[in-house]
């Protein structure tokens, strides 16, 4: 039974961290349908801005702190050079941004090796829930992925920026009629969508091997969750999310990580069969 609640409580970890990197994708295929096969990059490059400042002395949380800052600009940066020529052209940025994908991991691993780095978690204590005794860093993972994912949705449901933002992915061309600049839109869409896989790669550095293809082991179940929730809501997110990563870690549990995937693929096939829009998913109008 304790074993149970622990594995419980790691689901439940790992379906936040998914749904925050599966958030900053579906905002970005949303809004500008570019599928970013550099975003399990963009998770990696967060890990390694909390390695980086681990070498140099300055600990964990100086790179907390700045790995959404740096990802984001570096989001900023490609979309500026690459992706704002390659709008509505969804193969070309697909090669584009598996090109660019390709040239992350081998800087990563010019600059710190093809080995995995291993991080100290910041908080190595551990408190006692409902009789059960749980790593305080996991909790402070749950923690800013809530109020993170609360945050967006908030921004998305509740504001100026949010309302333009669903105004273009409701239809492109009458936003911009009406005067909403999609141009600056958009840039700022892929670098707060690259600086929530960022700031997830950082928080989870301390809990896995930092290596150039750690990013792969995220994106994949990220993009998997979209298909199952749909692309076309926001919400239908944290409901892939939980089919996806409940599953996966569930199955992994009971039985093994390879039965795991098989099963919850599996399952994302048959849902994909019967709604292909996803299960919260809406039809989006160009």
């Amino acid at each position: 039974m304790w074993d149970i609640g622990i594995q419980l409580l790691h689901s439940l970890n790992y379906i936040l961290v998914l749904v925050l990197v599966a958030m900053g994708l579906v905002i970005i295929f949303g809004l500008m349908r570019v599928i970013n096969m550099a975003h399990g990059e963009f998770f990696l490059l967060g890990a390694y801005t909390v390695v980086l400042t681990s070498q140099r002395g300055l600990g964990f949380w100086p790179g907390l702190v700045l790995a959404p800052v740096i990802v984001g600009l570096v989001g900023m940066v490609i979309e500026w050079a690459v992706i704002r020529h390659l709008y509505h052209r969804l193969l070309d940025s697909i090669l584009a941004t598996w090109g660019i994908s390709i040239a992350i991991k081998q800087l990563i691993i010019i600059f710190f090796g093809p080995a995995g780095l291993m991080i100290k978690p910041p908080l190595p204590q551990s408190v006692h829930i409902l009789g059960l005794v749980y790593p305080v860093y996991r909790l402070f993972i749950m923690g800013v992925s809530v109020a993170v994912i609360a945050l967006t949705f908030y921004l998305f449901q509740r504001t100026d920026f949010g309302l333009g933002a669903r105004a273009v992915i409701a239809n492109r061309d009458m936003a911009a009629a009406l005067g909403i600049n999609t141009r600056r839109m958009n840039r700022v869409t892929f670098t707060f969508g690259s600086a929530l896989a960022g700031l997830a790669g950082a928080v989870m550095a301390p809990l896995m091997s930092c290596d150039p293809q750690m990013g792969l082991g995220f994106f994949i179940p990220a993009f998997l969750s979209i298909l199952v929730g749909g692309a076309g809501a926001l919400s239908g997110v944290l409901v892939g999310g939980a089919v996806v990563g409940g599953g996966d870690s569930l199955i992994s549990f009971l039985f093994s990580p390879v039965t795991a995937q098989i099963v919850v693929f599996s399952l994302a096939i048959v849902l994909i069969r019967i709604r292909p829009q996803g299960l919260v998913g809406g039809r989006r109008h160009e």
